[in-house]
């Protein structure tokens, strides 16, 4: 089994900067794709960026040139740098492993963006 915890979310204003973490435990085996999805009220849960074991990354086109994904191996957490952020950036963050053929899921962390 597989846990995630998420971490760094919470109420900024619009311009200001987040950073996420995501630290993963558990029977983890060889190489991992480590990802961030986001929910916003209303809306269907959305890939945000994706990096994979070898630090290869895609970015949704909304948050391209604004939010950096970034891992550190050794430890299995994943960041996601959020700067710039808009009002419409407002979601519940999810963490997401890849591993061995399974997905796994953090139970979130919200952000909200607003003045």
């Amino acid at each position: 089994q597989v846990q995630l915890v998420e971490s760094g979310g919470g109420l900024v204003q619009p311009g200001e900067s987040l950073r996420l973490s995501c630290a993963a435990s558990g029977s983890i085996f060889g190489g991992t794709v480590m990802a961030w999805y986001r929910q916003a009220p209303g809306k269907q849960r959305e890939l945000v960026a994706v990096v994979s074991s070898g630090g290869t990354t895609n970015y949704a086109e909304s948050v391209k040139g604004r939010f950096t994904i970034s891992r550190e191996n050794a430890l299995n957490t994943v960041y996601l740098r959020m700067n710039s952020l808009k009002p419409e950036d407002t979601a519940v963050y999810y963490c997401n492993l890849g591993n061995q053929g399974r997905s796994y899921w953090g139970k979130g962390t919200l952000v909200t963006v607003s003045s």
